[in-house]
């Protein structure tokens, strides 16, 4: 059975945002690894749509090589799509789901292969209600941004974490690794 990884950034005061966090050369790496350790990444509309900006290096690389690296890996990985708007998409690695996410998720679960990652907050708030969730990975950026979009936003049950392990980075970005600790 895979897993199936809740991977997202936060900022310190919880808010998730990919425009407010600082990823460097060595984050990107990490994230281009992580990729090439899954089978597919799960995205709500809005986030596939900010991460379709990743295509852009494809066709006119940067002078960052960690940029365009992560860049191929995030196109490589099979990327599922949930909306309820997008009839379509152009990027060839990505699909709209065809079932409910309950149903897509818990079958995906059941196949062989390797970890199912997701990466939009509104999917995580969805799975986590659902039980789904096997792992969180959050980046958490040395950032303080005032407001946005918290990541637990409308979760009225407890939750206890267990830390299973972190890494952390040169800029001051570090990762905690937790599962769900059962009560």
């Amino acid at each position: 059975m895979r897993k199936l990884i809740a991977a997202i950034n936060m900022t310190l005061d919880g808010f998730c945002d990919h425009t407010a966090g600082l990823p460097d050369e060595e984050i990107h790496q990490h994230y281009t690894e992580l990729l090439g350790q899954g089978d597919a990444i799960l995205y709500g509309r809005t986030t596939y749509q900010l991460m379709e900006f990743w295509r852009t290096f494809l066709k006119n690389p940067s002078e960052e090589k960690s940029m365009n690296d992560f860049a191929k890996a995030i196109d490589k990985i099979p990327k599922i799509v949930f909306s309820r708007t997008i009839k379509n998409v152009e990027w060839e690695s990505a699909t709209i789901a065809k079932r409910a996410l309950k149903e897509e998720v818990s079958e995906l679960k059941q196949l062989s292969g390797k970890d199912i990652f997701v990466g939009s907050r509104s999917l995580i708030i969805q799975l986590i209600k659902l039980d789904l969730i096997d792992e969180f990975q959050l980046c958490i950026y040395p950032v303080v941004a005032g407001n946005g979009l918290p990541l637990f936003e409308n979760i009225s049950d407890r939750i206890i974490f267990k830390l299973v392990n972190k890494k952390t980075f040169s800029n001051g970005a570090i990762i905690l690794y937790y599962q769900l600790k059962k009560e």
